[in-house]
């Protein structure tokens, strides 16, 4: 418990600066959007590129930690489906309040891994996001075309959704270099270890700009309910499953890490572009977050 308390707390420190960067100008407010575009669409992909073209997946048993994640999550859209008329919520509210029950901050989950399992435990947090972010976004999109207030999406666009993200891109980039053998190239190899190496404190700073403390004014019970969901239920649903179906190891501890994680700051953009409660979702990243000091250190302490 103490070690893992010591591996969070710095991460929170960073999120926490970035909220402080942010809040007192510090730096303009004209940087953060760049930075976050950049981390998203640059950065983070090079990590994952660059540590699953490298990593050693052999002995992660890949199709059950595969399975029990993707059945954690679908039986967490169940749980959500049947409290839905007990939340009290509109279709838009409960979009938000989906979203903060599946989503993750993968940029907390990294850091995390690497801080407690080294290069091991970012490989197989890295096949942990590759495996958990395509069907989350594809539930999320469904969920916001089913309840939401905004335009439909067709079938295709839902896929064009899926298909153009681009933490999924690297993910299959990443696996593809591993799986041919090819690895890292020789030049464009270390230039993507270098992009990486920036990715998690940028994105951590970025995690903290985003936060929004005036949104947590008028939160309730479903955000307490939607909390308790992301953060304590959906990791003791995925350690069930991982353990039924032999999952051990580092590839359990990514497995129940990337599950126990708050919600990520993407999700508000999603639901102000997709006819979400965009207000609600603020305040439930920023929930989660703060909640998450607490309840990410009890969880791995008493699940692994």
């Amino acid at each position: 418990m103490a070690a893992v308390f010591a591996t969070v707390v710095p991460i929170f420190l960073l999120i926490l600066l970035g909220w402080i960067l942010r809040k007192r100008g510090l730096l303009s407010e004209g940087f953060w959007a760049p930075a976050e575009w950049l981390t998203y669409y640059l950065l983070f992909p090079a990590l994952l590129v660059a540590t699953l073209a490298r990593a050693d997946v052999g002995g992660l048993a890949l199709l059950p930690m595969a399975l029990g994640l993707w059945g954690a999550l679908l039986l967490i859209t169940g749980v959500m489906l049947a409290l839905r008329p007990l939340l009290g919520t509109d279709g838009p509210g409960f979009t938000s309040l989906f979203q903060g029950a599946v989503r993750m901050n993968t940029y907390i989950g990294l850091s995390a891994a690497v801080g407690l399992q080294g290069e091991a435990g970012l490989a197989a947090a890295a096949v942990a996001a590759a495996v958990m972010v395509p069907l989350i976004n594809l539930l999320c999109v469904l969920m916001l075309a089913r309840y939401g207030r905004g335009a439909r999406p067709t079938p295709l666009g839902l896929l064009r959704e899926v298909a153009q993200n681009p933490l999924i891109l690297a993910c299959l980039a990443g696996i593809a270099l591993n799986l041919s053998g090819l690895g890292l190239p020789p030049l464009l190899g270390p230039m993507l270890e270098i992009l990486g190496a920036a990715a998690l404190p940028l994105g951590l700073l970025a995690v903290g700009a985003a936060l929004r403390v005036q949104a947590l004014r008028g939160l309730g019970l479903p955000t307490a309910v939607d909390a308790a969901v992301k953060l304590l239920l959906l990791p003791a649903v995925a350690w069930g499953l991982l353990t039924l179906l032999g999952v051990e190891g580092v590839a359990l501890f990514a497995g129940v890490l990337f599950t126990a994680l708050p919600t990520a700051p993407s999700a508000y953009i999603l639901a102000r572009r997709l006819g979400g409660a965009a207000e609600l979702m603020a305040g439930l990243v920023t929930a989660q977050t703060l909640l998450a000091l607490v309840t990410l250190p009890l969880v791995l302490a008493l699940l692994l």
